[in-house]
């Protein structure tokens, strides 16, 4: 049988879906995340492509979007991927409005909840990391009928396709990974809102709109001070600004990077991930 290589990854801070975008290649054959560590495997069982993932994970430790990682890899005999990738994808309840599953898997819904039908692919955003939740969570709260609504780094196009669900006249999706775009677009069909939902390649600059009601932003805190100008300019007065992707240690510095237009309304945690809530004054 054919030989594959996994090779587990582990971070600090656990930035998955930013360390899944950096290595993801036509060599990878899957990447599966884990409550605590990446798993990532491939037909190549060479020296050179396990060196070639150290080398970007040294690069974005030396260029601040992790603190530290540790690798070890492993070979084993050929896999069924999907059926690995099935495995690993859950319903997943958030809130008292959400619930998301894949495609494959059915859904009793009892509750009367806004049923997202999400298969993430490679692309960030299935409601299993605490991230997605908050954002899902703060959603819940603090959307307005008929609203506006921007998603920077929109991954599987999730928090997008939530937002119309949930009563939002319109939301653009952003995010400069060709694969999510691929993916978004098949998630919107499949959630049957191509009308209201529209998801763009590219960075929030390639957003020609302004006077966004909400914006959405579930990103890495370096990209997230990176764009505070963007982020600003993108959200109308008397707006909301909620942001994900940082841990608990980030959230006073994160916050005055974006104090000088905005007040916070409110901090959401899980575990060491966290949220805000900011309204914009100005």
């Amino acid at each position: 049988m054919k030989k594959y290589v996994t090779i587990k990854i582990t971070a600090e801070p656990q930035y998955f879906d930013l360390i899944s975008g950096c290595i993801w290649n036509d060599e990878v054959e899957g990447i599966i995340e884990n409550d605590h560590f990446l798993e990532v495997s491939s037909y190549n069982t060479s020296d050179e492509f396990k060196n070639e993932i150290l080398d970007t994970l040294s690069q974005l430790k030396n260029n601040g979007g992790i603190a530290d990682y540790s690798v070890s890899s492993t070979i084993g005999e050929e896999r069924n991927w999907n059926e690995e990738w099935e495995k690993a994808l859950n319903i997943v309840e958030i809130g008292e409005k959400f619930a998301i599953k894949p495609s494959f898997r059915e859904y009793e819904n009892k509750e009367n909840r806004f049923v997202l039908e999400i298969d993430p692919k490679m692309s960030f955003g299935t409601g299993e990391h605490q991230t997605t939740r908050l954002m899902l969570l703060a959603l819940e709260k603090y959307l307005t009928p008929e609203a506006k609504v921007l998603d920077v780094g929109t991954g599987t196009g999730v928090l997008a396709i939530a937002a119309v669900k949930a009563g939002a006249k319109s939301a653009i999706g952003v995010d400069n990974d060709e694969w999510c775009l691929m993916n978004g677009i098949e998630n919107i069909e499949r959630n049957n809102c191509q009308k209201e939902v529209e998801i763009l390649l590219g960075d929030i600059t390639n957003v020609e709109d302004e006077d966004f009601d909400l914006v959405l932003a579930n990103i890495n805190r370096n990209v997230l001070i990176e764009i505070k100008q963007e982020l600003t300019k993108k959200t109308k007065t008397g707006g909301k600004l909620i942001l994900s992707g940082f841990l608990e240690n980030d959230t006073q510095m994160l916050l005055a990077h974006f104090e000088n237009h905005f007040t916070q309304t409110e901090l959401l945690q899980q575990d060491e991930w966290c949220s805000f809530v900011l309204s914009k004054n100005y």
